[in-house]
């Protein structure tokens, strides 16, 4: 990170903390849900110009475009009732847009009106916030129109077309913008599968049970894969558990090999054994943990 971004991302955790200071006593907004990771917008604008007397814009006007090579990042609440877009200007500007549905409704193309300051705008209020550039307001009043928004998984913004409005403390002079973005159409999440084959070694030397599998997948990951063993000789219960790893391509199953050894004093036995295997890994586009799991009856040899 610059010495420039670094002193924009502390310039704006300044500003958050000042103002939910500010607002803590009397809020009864919902804060927004879990957000995916920011994505980098292929094409993005932002536009917005202040009335004389409008705190935020000090009544200029203001233009951002990823043409201009300022970086637009942009992502939506889990529930896809929040968008959020954070722009770096290639001059070192910076600002932060939020558009809030009330709680409990998705954004949806439509009009927004009576909204409040976002997150802090109560359960039936719309929520709005810009607010950048070491700027921002301590309450407000606005409204908002979305024309276009198109949402992928976890959060991915594909096209976003809005206009917005913003009043500081109850002020007259307004602020007024719009914002446009459009990326390409979601990338596939990552997708897991995870087998058990039916055969494995139970050891005489150590007692351990070795079992082994595959797992597939549609991006190259790091797949961890863990589990148990369970298996009951001579009404005694016999169980352990075992983790490993492999590194996952797209095209063929991978194979996997896991030992297992006994919790307690009697060894794995030649015979059936229950095999529990899970598969986990990040999805690298979206930063989610994929799972997978399959349990089977494996026939363990003496080895």
């Amino acid at each position: 990170m610059t010495l420039g971004a670094t002193r924009r991302a502390l310039s704006r955790i300044t500003i958050v903390l000042a103002l939910a200071l500010a607002m803590a006593a009397a809020t009864t907004g919902l804060l927004p849900g879990t957000a995916a990771h920011a994505q980098t917008a292929a094409s993005g604008s932002l536009s917005f110009s202040g009335d004389p007397g409008d705190y935020i814009s000090g009544g200029q006007s203001y233009s951002y475009s990823t043409e201009s090579q300022d970086s637009f990042n942009i992502s939506a609440s889990s529930d896809n009732r929040v968008v959020s877009l954070a722009v770096d200007g290639a001059n070192g500007d910076w600002w932060y847009l939020d558009l809030a549905a009330p709680s409990g409704q998705v954004l949806v193309p439509g009009d927004y009106t009576g909204a409040t300051r976002y997150p802090f705008n109560g359960p039936s209020e719309p929520g709005l916030s810009l607010f950048g550039n070491g700027r921002g307001c301590n309450t407000l009043t606005g409204s908002f129109t979305i024309s276009q928004v198109i949402f992928g998984p976890h959060g991915y913004v594909q096209a976003l077309d809005a206009t917005f409005e913003q009043h500081c403390e109850g002020w007259d002079a307004a602020l007024r913008g719009e914002v446009h973005i459009a990326n390409p159409a979601p990338p596939a999440e990552l997708a897991l599968g995870v087998a058990v084959a039916l055969d494995g070694t139970a050891s005489t030397l150590n007692g351990k049970a070795t079992v082994h599998g595959t797992v597939s997948c549609n991006e190259p990951v790091k797949v961890s894969i863990s589990g148990t063993v369970t298996q009951v000789s001579k009404r005694v219960l016999i169980k352990g558990s075992y983790n490993t790893s492999v590194a996952c391509e797209p095209g063929a199953p991978v194979a996997w090999t896991g030992t297992a050894a006994p919790t307690g004093s009697t060894p794995f036995q030649k015979g059936d054994a229950e095999v529990m295997a899970q598969a986990s890994a990040q999805d690298p586009i979206y930063g989610q943990t994929v799972t997978a799991s399959e349990t089977a009856v494996v026939s363990l040899s003496k080895s």
